[in-house]
């Protein structure tokens, strides 16, 4: 049987995308497989939607820890353990700390609902509209120590619409978020994702970068 990437998933939400992921390694069109749910919050839909779809979760009280460091070390020790290959956050409403880059780097991804590098943060959509953008989106990208500020993997466009409100434009973002995240987790489960300084390259298919998510590493 083919290797099918261990992910992590961590989420504050609803847990739409979680859904999608599930459906999607259901079907056999993602190479992956959910070992673990992560949720900071107990009323989290993506709780209900784990455990629905017998997936193994864990809730972990983020106001039960002194600090974001601590908390973190808490999520790095669970995902560790289940030796998770790649963390797939889903409407985690955390600020990721260093000390969790250092344990996966380059083995972290987010998705968020704008067109990166405009407008990162909160209440994206209402942004946009503020702005007069013509076009919003999503992205997918990798996890580094600022605010949505890591290297892009994949984007979709939505076009801003006339009579567009948050709630409308946010909804129609969303369908391409349930397309894309899927994607660049298929990507990288190929091995075909290859990431220099900013500049993520996508490798041809069938050409297999060997070293990408070896776990536990080569070395060291």
């Amino acid at each position: 049987m083919a290797h099918r990437l261990r992910i992590g998933v961590l989420a504050s939400g609803g847990g739409t995308n979680l859904q999608t992921l599930i459906d999607r390694c259901r079907d056999g069109s993602l190479a992956a497989e959910i070992a673990i749910v992560i949720v900071n919050k107990s009323d989290a839909g993506a709780l209900q939607r784990a455990e629905q779809a017998g997936i193994p979760t864990l809730f972990i009280d983020h106001r039960g820890f002194s600090g974001r460091e601590e908390f973190d070390l808490a999520l790095v020790a669970a995902l560790q353990e289940r030796n998770i290959e790649l963390v797939v956050l889903a409407g985690f409403m955390r600020i990721i700390t260093q000390v969790f880059i250092d344990a996966f780097p380059l083995r972290i991804i987010n998705i968020h609902p704008a067109l990166l590098p405009a407008f990162p943060g909160l209440h994206v959509q209402q942004q946009a509209l503020d702005y007069g953008a013509r076009f919003s989106g999503c992205t997918v990208h990798f996890v580094d120590g600022g605010v949505d500020t890591g290297p892009i993997i994949i984007q979709a466009v939505v076009p801003v619409l006339p009579g567009d409100t948050a709630a409308t434009l946010s909804a129609r973002i969303l369908e391409q978020e349930h397309c894309i995240y899927p994607r660049a987790i298929q990507l990288i489960a190929e091995g075909r994702v290859q990431v220099s300084g900013r500049k993520v390259t996508l490798l041809p298919e069938g050409k297999i970068l060997e070293a990408a998510l070896v776990n536990p590493p080569l070395q060291g």
